[in-house]
């Protein structure tokens, strides 16, 4: 190609010493096509990498909307197997509507709490679905609150439950969280796009432990599940009450206050099992609710929030507003 062009200039040159000068054009008109076709094959090669640059990123795309798909279905078997669970567990249900009776069981703190959130002949709750939105703090060590929905599933004899919630981190990754007590088990599982695994935990012990404290804590919005005859024992302490309920082996004790108006306001457990680099540590935990008001005549929250209690003071980590809840009635 060297060669073609200095044999082309050499040509112009003695024409130009031999020829009159042109009159000036415009300088456009005087650019020299290459006389190798070079221009042309460079033109091509520009649209050669042009497809291949569309082509590669419709392959990834083509493979992101693939993952999804597989995180999508891998995560709905997962709470299939888990509801799944949540049916067989369920027990028959005695009785089925809530009477003074139970008041005799009760310290008087009790029964005014029970006198405040429930009617007389109230059917009581078999299973429920609440619906939350709210935000999350995911941070390790410095706050860091994200946007999360959440649907629950809840059964209230055997007592268990399947949280259900998509926390959405950067505006743009869902983050799938599931918590659940099935069984006598304490099930926590996130997972990226429902796809990569971020935390898995499963087992009896400190993991059931503290799903059936989850359980007993949210029982505020399903009330009926507290009374004696659906398994809680209550005895007064300073303060407020104690409410502990024995599921197999797992045991959950919480200490509770109540508002002005006799309903639940706090409830803390001594120890709870916190995350803490793949291990659970028993840490103190505090929830609150708030916002009461008339739902199939109890009254239940609207707003929640829970809290790790640390050395230098309070962490809450979840703040939420019930959308929604329908119930099940007990037969």
């Amino acid at each position: 190609m060297l060669r073609s062009w200095g044999l082309g200039l050499e040509v112009a040159f003695r024409a130009r010493r031999v020829m009159p000068s042109p009159p000036r054009a415009n300088a456009t008109s005087l650019a020299p096509a290459a006389p190798d076709g070079s221009g042309v094959r460079g033109a091509g090669s520009l649209r050669r990498w042009r497809r291949r640059l569309l082509w590669g990123a419709a392959l990834l795309v083509a493979a992101a909307v693939a993952a999804w798909g597989v995180g999508r279905w891998r995560w709905r078997a997962r709470l299939l197997d888990l509801h799944g669970a949540l049916a067989t567990s369920r027990l028959d249900r005695t009785p089925a509507v809530y009477s003074d009776a139970d008041l005799a069981l009760v310290p008087p703190t009790v029964a005014r709490f029970f006198a405040a959130v429930l009617r007389p002949g109230q059917r009581l709750v078999a299973a429920a679905r609440l619906r939350h939105r709210g935000t999350m703090d995911l941070g390790p060590d410095t706050p860091a609150w994200v946007p999360f929905t959440s649907t629950q599933q809840v059964v209230t004899r055997r007592p268990a439950f399947v949280w259900d919630a998509t926390v959405t981190v950067g505006g743009l990754v869902p983050v799938r969280v599931v918590d659940a007590y099935v069984g006598g088990e304490g099930v926590t599982v996130a997972a990226l796009g429902g796809l990569v695994p971020v935390a898995e935990q499963r087992g009896r012990g400190a993991a059931a432990t503290a799903q059936l404290l989850r359980f007993l804590a949210e029982a505020a919005w399903y009330p009926t599940a507290l009374l004696p005859s659906q398994g809680v024992r209550w005895r007064e302490v300073d303060g407020g009450a104690e409410a502990t309920l024995q599921d197999g082996e797992a045991s959950a004790v919480l200490a509770v206050a109540f508002d002005d108006e006799g309903r639940i306001a706090r409830v803390r457990a001594a120890a709870r099992g916190r995350r803490v680099a793949g291990e659970l540590v028993p840490t103190p935990w505090v929830g609150r609710f708030g916002d009461y008001a008339e739902q199939d005549g109890m009254q239940v929250p609207r707003q929640g929030e829970v809290a790790w209690e640390l050395p230098d003071g309070e962490r809450p980590y979840w703040r939420g507003r019930l959308e929604s809840v329908e119930y099940e009635w007990a037969p």
